[in-house]
């Protein structure tokens, strides 16, 4: 696109050039309205990058590994102007790149950094902020080998706060000359979608001094989340292969890393061991949340399945229980950056502003009196709640019967569903529901008399009975009812349209000018609303297999993945019990045939109601008048999955 004036935009599209300071005055932060002010030069602003000595030797050359850090401050920063610092630590900034249009760094001929991804370079340096671009260990221009979640990936970030704080030491790129930061305040906040928020979320478990806020985007919190759900499998031999992925060095330099992931990632069993603990924030070895000491602003999708919302649900509910100053926004599509939800760019812009500004400035703004939780309910619907779930959330028993039904009474004694564990995708397990089929069993509500707000995760309890030592199970929570919704399996439900909208100043080598997007929308005549998985064997342990004594009745309880949905009047919800799910999971089918005890079986739903206002049976299983015939297969693309 051709060049921008230096000086262009604040939120909003409006073109404005900052007012000039006096030229006897030096620029200094200015706060008006509780927000820092576009005062300092970007396109004067200085460009630099060091290296910064970690505490790990990933490569085992002999050498500490060092995280190249590309850096723009305002030029007047150093010594007699400290800035606080905004970090997007990443492994894709030589390979799928940042952000929706994947951008990458430029640099030039002397390898001198020019251009930065995404905006905040444009947006945050002239109202003065330091931006930092890190490369995480073993990509990009950084030395070692990507660790895919463990040591040399977090402690590659957390050497960076330290530096900034003067407790670890850098150079410039000839490797020799010191680099010391002068010029930051030590108040350090990380953001990142994806591999960078997840990143975030690491080095806040460990608890470095001076890093005060992280905004994890569709962060992994637990990296055994990330590819296991209760001894379930979804990607065999993903550690090596991700971590092979995000290093564009020759194969053999990390060979022996990728190899030690493999030999200890527990694909035998799906067990939870040491190499996950290591790669758990929320309680593992290297990191916990207990050791958090920065603010958290948390933005995650329901309907992610790439970095599934568990990934956030668990996370933030560990940081409740510690205290931790919090905040969330809660969409609707799948692996989304909030800059890119329809109708939102601007507020999150400001939001994210006034949350930088707050913790690390000490802006007095109401950021933090604001609502806590902002939450889709529609393609450019979003309501505000204190906190998330729905405090007001109350859980509901729904219970299976033989004749199909789904309601809040429990089945008769002796009755019991079977079916076999096959290999089958979503999209079978939900077609003609209304017709048996050997590998699944099915229940549906009547018609819902009014609405009903789903807010939370829901828990699946069964009793089953197997002929073999174990059985993959799969629950799907389902909404039937022909209604328009978000496409989210199409392109993670967004498009790019033809306009841009632009943030911060720009220079003719890097500007902060993005298509505008749109939500992808479609009519169908259900939804998948929560899933969850389970390998029965570990029914009472993701850290240890137990096989069911085969003939005999064992309680199997599990958490689906969360979700905030509205099922709407006439539509039913339906409840799918089945084997192995081939859309998320690589694993093989047992064959086990699997009875469940309906009597002693439910799903427990935590619903959002007006005060005073009940469910009763009659809402949810009243007798049909005439027999439902349940929509075919539907015609879903296979999700997406997008590492950026």
């Amino acid at each position: 696109m051709p060049p921008l004036r230096a000086a262009l935009v604040a939120v909003g599209l409006v073109v404005a050039i900052a007012t000039p300071v006096q030229a006897s005055a030096a620029p200094a932060i200015s706060v008006e309205n509780g927000r820092t002010q576009p005062v300092f030069s970007y396109a004067d602003a200085i460009r630099e990058s060091v290296l910064v000595e970690s505490t790990v030797d990933s490569d085992s050359d002999g050498v500490l590994d060092r995280v190249r850090v590309d850096i723009i401050r305002p030029k007047e920063s150093g010594p007699g102007l400290k800035v606080a610092s905004i970090i997007d630590e990443s492994p894709y900034y030589d390979n799928s790149g940042r952000g929706n249009e994947a951008e990458r760094k430029v640099y030039d001929a002397d390898g001198n950094i020019v251009k930065f991804p995404l905006w905040y370079d444009n947006y945050f340096v002239p109202r003065g902020y330091a931006f930092l671009a890190v490369d995480m260990i073993g990509t990009t221009r950084s030395t070692g080998c990507p660790d895919v979640g463990g040591k040399a990936d977090i402690l590659g970030g957390k050497a960076v706060i330290d530096w900034l704080n003067g407790r670890a030491t850098a150079t410039k790129l000839d490797g020799v000359t010191p680099a010391v930061a002068d010029w930051s305040t030590g108040k350090a906040g990380m953001i990142g979608k994806s591999y960078d928020g997840t990143l975030a979320n690491g080095v806040a478990a460990t608890g470095v001094e001076g890093l005060e806020t992280i905004v994890p985007i569709s962060a992994i919190s637990s990296w055994y989340k990330y590819q296991r759900m209760n001894g379930v499998i979804y990607n065999f031999n993903y550690q090596s292969y991700l971590g092979n992925a995000v290093d564009t060095d020759p194969d053999a330099k990390c060979a022996a890393v990728r190899a030690y992931a493999d030999a200890n990632d527990g694909d035998d069993t799906g067990n939870y061991n040491p190499y996950w603990a290591e790669r758990d924030y929320i309680a593992g070895t290297l990191g916990d949340v207990s050791k958090v000491k920065a603010s958290v602003f948390v933005v995650h999708t329901v309907n992610d399945l790439n970095v599934k919302p568990d990934n956030f649900s668990v996370w933030w509910d560990a940081l409740a229980k510690q205290g931790v100053p919090r905040k969330i926004w809660v969409g609707q599509t799948q692996h989304v950056d909030p800059f890119d939800f329809e109708g939102q760019r601007d507020r999150w812009v400001d939001t994210l502003h006034a949350w930088f500004d707050y913790w690390l400035v000490g802006v007095g703004n109401d950021v933090m009196k604001q609502p806590r939780a902002d939450v889709q309910t529609g393609r450019t619907e979003w309501i505000t709640l204190r906190d998330w779930p729905e405090p007001a959330a109350q859980n509901h028993l729904f219970r299976p019967a033989a004749d199909g039904t789904l309601g809040l009474v429990q089945a008769q004694n002796g009755e019991t569903a079977t079916f076999t564990d096959v290999r089958q995708s979503e999209n079978a397990m939900v077609a003609n529901i209304t017709t048996p089929a050997a590998g699944r069993i099915a229940f549906t509500t009547s018609e819902l008399s009014k609405d009903i707000r789903m807010s939370g995760t829901p828990e699946i309890s069964l009793q089953v009975k197997l002929d073999k030592p174990t059985s993959n199970l799969t629950a799907l929570l389902v909404d039937f009812g022909t209604d328009e919704r978000i496409a989210w399996r199409t392109n993670q439900g967004i498009r790019n349209l033809t306009t841009q909208s632009c943030y911060g100043e720009s220079t003719a080598a890097d500007d902060g000018c993005y298509f505008d997007v749109a939500t992808n929308m479609t009519t169908a005549p259900l939804e998948i609303v929560a899933r969850g998985w389970i390998d029965v064997q570990n029914r009472d342990s993701i850290s240890a297999s137990n096989p069911l004594a085969v003939g005999s009745y064992g309680e199997v309880k599990w958490l689906t993945l969360p979700q905030d949905y509205k099922f709407k009047a006439g539509h039913r919800i339906g409840l799918i019990i089945a084997g192995t799910d081939s859309t998320y999971s690589g694993e093989p089918a047992t064959g086990a045939k699997v009875t469940v005890d309906l009597q002693r079986s439910r799903v427990r739903i935590p619903l959002v109601l007006a005060p005073g206002e009940t469910i009763t049976e009659a809402d949810v299983r009243a007798r049909r008048a005439a027999p439902w015939v349940a929509p075919a297969e539907p015609e879903w693309p296979a999700p997406e999955y997008r590492f950026w």
